[in-house]
């Protein structure tokens, strides 16, 4: 087996390359020399054979034991130079100083036959100068969830990180889940991680806190040559084209994501890609019953700070933190408050657009606003599974509408028929704007599913995966990976596509997470 690599990231910007582990500050670089540690017992559990091809990896390469030592952390491939990256970063609103790569190791920058770059990045392989106290492993579960979200949210169209492999490494290793000091022993795992650049808000941050200037320049130079090729480099206006770019990609992230209905869950500035991409899969989910103050990180219980209408303000915030770094470097303030502002006039638009094809509307007229509050706040009230109202809103006849068209999308039966009369006064209201546009309900309803999903990665689903997958059962992820595949089309089975079921309200791993993997 043989990939190109070219690694940019260690060669073109400072590190340390020591190869010392012990946990400690690391100034004056932008990453750390840190070797995987080996396993007893790796075993490939699935990859995606997408990303496989992103890579030009045949099946009897992914399959082979080069493959399976080298993406466990056993042994490194020609041109691998692994290494753990510095960064810093505002976790839930307060500064953490220096973070890192804690339980991440870059394998290198591999090149494919077309010419793309793709990093690939193992989580869970053991200990780097960031880890502080921790071990820098991952256990199956949430590497399980990383692996399957990554590819769920591409085919989903959302941009995002990637995953190529998953790896058990045969050994155990000691979490607390619940964080009720009851830690206990679960399989490890291995998760490789693909993009073209996991560079984040916080690479920036820890330079600009710690005073390093020349070094914050060069990263958002090398950061713009190299992820931003398509900004002229002769440009007089590069920085304040990149930063706008950085801020409008971001917007369109977050639209996306309320789109599907997806929450983070853990919104740091260390979580936020430079590139506008999903990144790092911790405690995310899917809104069920839709609930605008939903979270689905335990630890943000108390404050609900990145629950899913929040998302929008939380990003903005994050991109004015990035903003304060960049003072030191930038041309002017007014060019990072444009930047801003342009964030705020981006997210708008976008939203607007999304939520007209949500509702199944050519174009959106000013009456629409209250359309669309008017729903969502009946979804919140009657308990109204989101993607299933969306699926369904889709079969309703603008002539003739039925609000039992939209039955099964309801948890509570006693609730359906305390809103019945809201509800179908609402759906009225919907079908005569639809009849106030050219476009058959055939039309629309294609529309309308093209941009609603039908499968989505409910935190139940994922949890049955992993309790199939901690019994040696991949059955349960294969089918999984196979719907998310396809996530608009109607043939998916339908045990895949129901409503969270009333088990899973309270089950660990199926409604809230904790940040333990």
């Amino acid at each position: 087996m043989q990939l190109e690599f070219d690694n940019r990231f260690v060669n073109e910007l400072p590190g340390d390359s020591t190869g010392a582990l012990q946990s400690r500050q690391t100034p004056d670089v932008c990453w750390s020399a840190a070797h995987p540690t080996q396993v007893s017992k790796p075993a490939l559990l699935t990859y995606s054979r997408e990303v496989a091809e992103l890579l030009d990896l045949p099946e009897e390469h992914i399959r082979s034991d080069a493959f399976l030592a080298a993406f466990s952390g056993n042994r490194l491939l020609p041109g691998m130079n692994p290494y753990a990256a510095r960064y810093g970063g505002h976790q839930f609103g307060s500064w953490a100083g220096q973070l890192g790569d804690g339980r991440a190791i870059s394998l290198g920058e591999a090149i494919n036959s077309q010419g793309q770059r793709w990093e690939l990045q193992l989580k869970g392989a053991g200990i780097t100068p960031y880890s502080r106290r921790a071990d820098g492993r991952a256990v199956l579960r949430s590497s399980l969830r990383e692996f399957l979200c990554s590819e769920a949210m591409h085919h989903l169209g959302i941009p995002t990180t990637r995953a190529l492999s998953l790896i058990a490494t045969g050994e155990p290793v000691m979490r607390d889940m619940l964080y009720d000091g009851n830690p206990e022993m679960e399989p490890g795992a291995i998760v490789c991680r693909v993009s073209k650049s996991f560079i984040r808000f916080g690479n920036f941050e820890i330079l600009a806190s710690y005073g390093e200037r020349d070094l914050l320049n060069r990263l958002v130079a090398f950061t713009m040559d190299r992820d931003f090729p398509e900004i002229d480099k002769l440009s007089s206006d590069r920085f304040s084209i990149w930063f706008r770019t950085v801020c409008e990609r971001t917007a369109r992230l977050i639209v996306e994501w309320l789109r599907v209905g997806f929450v983070h869950g853990v919104m740091n500035t260390d979580n936020m890609s430079i590139l506008g991409i999903t990144i790092d899969y911790g405690p995310y989910g899917w809104v069920d019953n839709f609930d605008p103050g939903w979270t689905p990180n335990t630890t943000d219980a108390d404050w609900h700070r990145y629950a899913l209408a929040r998302q929008p303000s939380i990003a903005r915030w994050n991109l004015e933190r990035l903003a304060d770094a960049m003072e030191a470097v930038a041309p002017s303030r007014s060019v990072l408050d444009e930047g801003l502002a342009h964030f705020d006039h981006v997210f708008e638009s976008a939203l607007s657009s999304m939520l007209a094809a949500k509702f199944g509307l050519l174009q959106i007229r000013n009456e629409d606003a209250s359309l669309f509050e008017d729903a969502f706040e009946l979804l919140h009230k009657a308990n109204v599974d989101m993607t299933e109202f969306f699926r369904s809103l889709a079969d309703v006849k603008r002539n003739a509408p039925d609000l039992a068209v939209l039955k099964s999308a309801f948890y509570d039966a006693s609730l359906y028929r305390d809103h019945e009369k809201t509800f179908t006064a609402w759906l009225n209201r919907y079908a005569a704007r639809l009849s106030q546009q050219q476009r058959s309900d055939e039309e629309r309803r294609l529309a309308m599913n093209a941009v609603n999903p039908r499968f989505v990665l409910r935190n139940y689903l994922a949890q049955q995966a992993i309790d199939a997958a901690t019994k040696n059962d991949m059955s349960v992820l294969e089918r999984l990976m196979d719907a998310a595949r396809h996530p608009y089309d109607e043939g998916i089975p339908p045990d895949l596509t129901a409503k969270r079921p009333d088990w899973a309200i309270d089950k660990p791993g199926c409604s809230m997470l904790s940040c333990s993997s």
